[in-house]
Order: C-alpha cells, then structure tokens, then sequence
C-alpha cells in the first residue's frame, strides 16, 4: 500500500549548512528561517537522491499530524480534539524514534519561554495536554521520541549563533501552526457530527465528512468501538520549520470498525473556541474573541499579498471588501459582486450565491474563517500579476491564513 511511497528513501544522508551569518539569539523565534526553497518535490516523491537533507526531509518524510480525543478522563476543551504529536515516518511505513539522546532536552515549557515563544507555550498548555497532567513529560517524550529524529531540524540546519534547543522551539511552533489548520471537532460539527451518549456512526459517515471538509482522508483510531484519535498525513516541502505541508490520504486503514463507533462526549471540559489559525514563530496564538467588524477593508495574506475584487490571491493592489453581519456570522462584497464558496473555491462576482464567514481574533489580527476553519491555499505563490485561486482549508501546497484589515 505504501510503494509509490518507497522512492523517498533515495534521499542521501549529507546535512549541508544552510547559514553563516550570526543572528541574535533573541531574534531567533521571531526570525528564524531555513533558507529553503518550496518548490522542488515533496518529500518521499523525488526520484533521484537528494543531498541537503536540511532543506528536504528524508528518511521521514511521511509526516502524522496526530490528535487526541480523551473522554477517561477527559483532557483539553469539550469542542475540541488535542494535540497528540508530529511523527516523521519513513516513506515506507516504518519509523526511526530517539534519533539523538544528546538532544533530549527537559523543561520544554523553559526553552519556550525563554526563547520568545509563550504564546506556543500558553497554547499548549490548553491543546497539547497529557491524560495523567504530566504535560512536561509529555512534551519532552514527543521532541526526544519524534522531534530528533527531522533531518531538517538538525542544529547544523539552523542560522549561525542559534541558541541551544532553538530546532526544539522551531518543532513546537510548527507543531501547534498545523494543528490549528486541522480543526477536526469542527469539520465533524459542520456535517452534524457531535459527540453522543446515545449516537453510533459508520466509518465511512465519518471519514466522509472529513474528507469533504479537507480534502484528504484521515485515519481514525479507535479503542474497540470508541473514537479516540486521528491521525493527518502529510509530505513537506522544504523545512519543518517553515515548509509547505502538502495533505495526502492515509497511506493505510486506522483501526476503527466499519460500522458502530462510538464518539463520546467529554466530561468536565469546558468550551472554548477553538483556535484554527496558522500562526508565526513567536507570535501570538490566536484566541476566539468578538473584535470588530469593519464595514469595509482589506483581506490581507499572512505570507504576501492579499484578495483582489473576483477573490483570487495577487500581489496587485487590493480590493476592497464590503462586510455585512457580526464576527460570528457575516457576508462579504465586491464591486464585481458576492462573495461565496462553491466546490471549496472562493469567487467573487456576479451570479455568484453569498456565504455566510466568520472572523477569529489572532492578536491584532482579524482572520478571516469559513466553516470553522481560517486555513486557505493556493497551488503556488502569486508574482507580479499572477493571480491564484483561492480555496478553503489547506489541501492545496500554499497555505495561509487571510486577514481583514479595516479600511
């Protein structure tokens, strides 16, 4: 099932050095970047050997966003699925864990905080939490287990003068960015899947809702007949630090039955709105909150650019939006007409039916969400007057979150 997988283990073993000028270890979370380049091959589809394993990952370039749903006891918000890891299996299905002891860093909640990343931290501490509370342990577990053993999160891989453990913060942040473009409790919610005391569902219900909300097919896990986890899969392109994660179907089955599962609530959790933005390294998390809807503005791109008046992605200058409703519930204009999403794709113009948006405060951000999602993609990045289309969710290999900027 795995052999159109297999071709990624042609990837060499050299790490080259990607940096030589220093950077102030202070400005390392807020700056730090690969150097790589996004536009080769995934990882575990190139078909001759690969070299600067800094910039493709190698041997595990199949990548498991993995998520937890606790009910015994329960963890995290009652509206949301947890953070479980992020696993670098081999594109053959096999894995390496506990890559480099030397790198078994303790008091992850420490190089956090001390690197520039709380907001990660405070993130965490809500969504990435341990059932028995030995959230530290846990944490230390998934970087010493999983995180040592990314090619592209090697020391040597990061900018000259980079304080010890920064390959560490860089895997927390990126971690916590791509669970908040996974909103699974939401995308179950939206096709009218809840937790139920009472309620059974078919696996194909559920991997049906899923895949329709995000274009790919997960696996779910179960224990006997109750739901506990799932598990993304993913190829990169570039770094784990600030690479594309290109969303690919589970490579095999999860062990849940056909039929008959079971999706509990959870007891004792309380509801949160659940952050789904993509945010920076050192940034802020981004947290549900009422903001204020402008009556007018611009959509901004977090990595360039922004919408133009039909709602495609340019570099061009913007167009202006008109928004009508609250934060929880608004429409959006044109001057070429509505805006609305059809088949997953946002158009703006005449004829075109309106949806219904939402908008999630993310600092001084305003993101712009559909469904319960403020991931968006495009097949590549505009230039000059390119413009790209825009699609909700993060199937496509350029993803991004879209904020409103008042005008």
């Amino acid at each position: 099932m795995l052999a159109s997988l297999i071709v990624g283990a042609l990837a060499g073993s050299s790490l080259a050095k990607r940096f030589t000028s220093p950077v102030r270890p202070m400005d390392l979370v807020r700056r730090i970047s690969s150097g790589c380049s996004t536009s080769g091959p995934a990882s575990c589809h190139n078909t001759t050997q690969e070299t600067d394993l800094c910039c493709f990952e190698a041997p595990g370039g199949l990548l498991l966003q993995t998520q937890f749903w606790d009910t015994n006891p329960s963890t995290g918000p009652a509206n949301s699925w947890t953070i479980h890891g992020l696993w670098p299996d081999n594109c053959d299905g096999t894995f390496m864990e506990d890559c480099d002891p030397s790198r078994d860093y303790t008091n992850i909640a420490g190089l956090l905080e001390a690197q520039g990343a709380s907001d990660t931290l405070s993130f965490m501490q809500e969504f990435w939490v341990d059932i028995n509370g030995q959230n530290e342990q846990f944490w230390e577990h998934e970087w010493s287990t999983h995180g040592t053993c990314y090619s592209t999160l090697e020391p040597s891989c990061l900018p000259s003068g980079s304080p010890t453990g920064a390959e560490a913060v860089a895997f927390f942040n990126t971690v916590v960015k791509l669970f908040q473009t996974l909103p699974t409790y939401d995308w179950l919610a939206n096709a009218g899947i809840t937790p139920s005391t009472s309620k059974t569902f078919t696996l194909s219900t559920l991997t049906s809702a899923l895949k329709a909300a995000s274009g790919v097919t997960p696996a779910l896990e179960c224990s006997g007949s109750t739901l506990d986890a799932i598990e993304w899969y993913f190829n990169l392109k570039g770094s784990v630090i600030d690479g594309d994660f290109v969303m690919i179907d589970t490579p095999e089955s999860g062990s849940c039955p056909s039929s008959g599962i079971k999706y509990p609530p959870k007891s004792g959790s309380t509801t949160t709105i659940t952050p789904t933005a993509t945010t920076t390294s050192g940034g802020s998390s981004p947290t549900g909150g009422s903001g204020s809807l402008p009556s007018t503005g611009t959509i901004t791109a977090s990595t360039t650019g922004g919408l133009l008046t039909a709602g495609t992605w340019s570099t061009q200058t913007l167009a202006t939006y008109h928004f009508s409703g609250t934060v929880s519930s608004f429409t959006m204009t044109t001057s070429k007409g509505n805006c609305g999403v059809s088949s997953g794709t946002l158009k703006c113009g005449s004829g075109v039916s309106l949806s219904t948006f939402s908008a999630v405060s993310s600092g001084s951000d305003l993101l712009l969400g559909f469904q319960g999602s403020t991931a968006f993609s495009s097949d590549s990045t505009p230039s000059g007057t390119d413009q790209e289309t825009v699609f909700t969710g993060s199937s496509h290999s350029k993803t991004y979150t879209l904020a409103i900027v008042a005008s």
